[in-house]
């Protein structure tokens, strides 16, 4: 992996050697381990290329090592799982239009044609800053000439009591795939005692009016009107209730106001409550809280109302802005910190007024791709480049050929075109040509049939529902 001479080569076979025999559980030999794995990063520093680790395989890691291809660096790539994951379509995952493989695709299979990228599966627990080491859960330290912290983000509860134990986030394919498997197993539990339906059984409560709180209200409702109602002829699905609830007075706060009430309407016709300017008391069991506006009852709780750095962000120490979100300079670097950048979810960038940019895919992206550049800039003693973030535009599609776009230019879409934009867009955005073609046959299965392929629920609804508390009232 490193190019050396016989001699380096030697020490460290000696050292690799000598690390074997302690490999065991013992504390001894685990520090005897990370003492050998620091002599081992500090003889190959020398004689190895200039290396970029990168922490995070989100939509900003992965466009910060492919945007690294053609330089002369070594790139190594870590995170804890091994696939990245396309978030914008997790809401398809969850209202059982897609599979989760059409979301997810193995991390080194992306990169298995790019020769300077390295792709190593564990969790980051830290980071020496001075010594320049990354610091792994197993015992691993990494050296860096450039660190890209990019972990992404987690669901933001807003100390929200009850959220944590009670409600259901969207942030991973395990999240998705626990919401499709329990809304379907409430179904299920409700075909063979219909009378739990008036005790809230089918009703689902998401909080959040962005665009995936959005996405998924009305994902919910065409499940629910136009599929699960052919699947479950001896129950009135009628009665279950959609609630979509925002604590501002607008959904897709962040859009045009015509095309948040374009929005709204549009939900309103699929038969999903919006309720508007109201904040969650409190998540319970078998209820919601909204303080003056009653409680609602219900069995799912879905909380998209937001999120928050990872939990590394504040292990690292670094100087945290607005909403616990790193600090970056300019050109994306930390301050104090010119080998360090942040960027994606974690990082507080900003736009050109100052105002810090949302928490959204693009910015991610940007970021990544002009953190590349400024990389390019050091390796030749060049002056980096400020980040000068570039609006493309919003989506969000609220159901069958109705959505609602925002494009460059002040050009607005809804409706059957903004629909069509938006499938466009994913599908192109979508990672690996079999998610492509699976999506896009999916896609056009549920259009031509007003069908659904992935209502599985794999373990037995009753189990499922007790895994969640939910059988303690019969």
């Amino acid at each position: 992996m490193f190019p050396c001479g016989w001699r380096s080569r030697w020490a460290l076979k000696r050292l690799t050697v000598s690390v074997e025999p302690n490999s065991s559980k013992s504390a001894d030999g685990l520090e005897r381990h990370v003492v050998c794995s620091e002599l081992v990063n500090r003889i190959t520093k020398l004689q190895r290329r200039h290396r970029v680790v990168i922490v995070g395989a989100g939509f900003g890691g992965l466009a910060a090592a492919k945007a690294l291809r053609s330089l002369a660096v070594e790139v190594v790539l870590v995170d804890e799982r091994n696939h990245h994951t396309f978030q914008p379509l997790l809401y398809q995952v969850a209202t059982a239009g897609l599979d989760a493989d059409d979301v997810t695709y193995a991390t080194r299979g992306i990169f298995h044609r790019q020769r300077n990228a390295t792709v190593v599966i564990g969790s980051v627990t830290g980071v020496d800053f001075d010594e320049r080491l990354v610091d792994l859960d197993d015992g691993r330290r990494l050296a860096y000439d450039h660190l890209i912290l990019a972990p992404g983000a987690v669901t933001h509860t807003f100390g929200v009591p009850g959220v944590a134990e009670h409600a259901f986030g969207l942030k991973s394919v395990r999240d998705a795939v626990e919401i499709r498997s329990h809304v379907l197993a409430c179904v299920e539990r409700a075909d063979g005692d219909p009378l739990r339906i008036e005790d809230g059984l089918l009703n689902i409560v998401v909080v959040g009016g962005g665009p995936t709180g959005v996405e998924l209200a009305g994902g919910l409702a065409e499940l629910f009107s136009r599929v699960l109602r052919r699947d479950f002829p001896g129950i009135d699905l009628r009665q279950a209730r959609i609630v979509l609830v925002e604590a501002t007075d607008r959904v897709l706060r962040t859009f045009d106001p015509k095309l948040s009430r374009r929005a709204t309407r549009s939900l309103e016709r699929l038969g999903v409550e919006v309720v508007l300017g109201t904040a969650v008391r409190e998540v319970a069991a078998h209820h919601i809280d909204l303080g003056d506006a009653g409680r609602i009852p219900c069995r799912t709780t879905i909380w998209a109302a937001g999120v928050t750095p990872a939990p590394l962000v504040e292990r690292l120490g670094l100087e945290r802005g607005p909403g616990g979100r790193i600090v970056v300079g300019p050109d994306l670097t930390v301050p104090g910190r010119s080998e360090v950048f942040a960027i994606g979810d974690a990082a507080a960038s900003l736009a050109a007024d100052g105002a810090v940019l949302p928490q959204v895919a693009p910015v991610a992206i940007q970021g990544a791709r002009h953190v590349a550049a400024v990389v390019e800039a050091h390796l030749r003693a060049e002056a980096p480049p400020p980040f000068r973030y570039v609006d493309k535009g919003s989506m969000a599609t609220i159901g069958r050929l109705s959505a609602v776009a925002e494009l460059p230019g002040g050009r607005r879409l809804s409706g059957p075109p903004g629909w069509i934009a938006w499938l466009a867009l994913h599908l192109v955005m979508l990672v690996g040509f079999r998610n492509r073609l699976n999506v896009l046959t999916n896609w056009a299965w549920n259009y031509l049939t007003y069908d659904r392929a992935s209502r599985i629920v794999i373990d037995p609804p009753g189990e499922v529902l007790r895994n969640r508390g939910e059988e303690r009232r019969r």
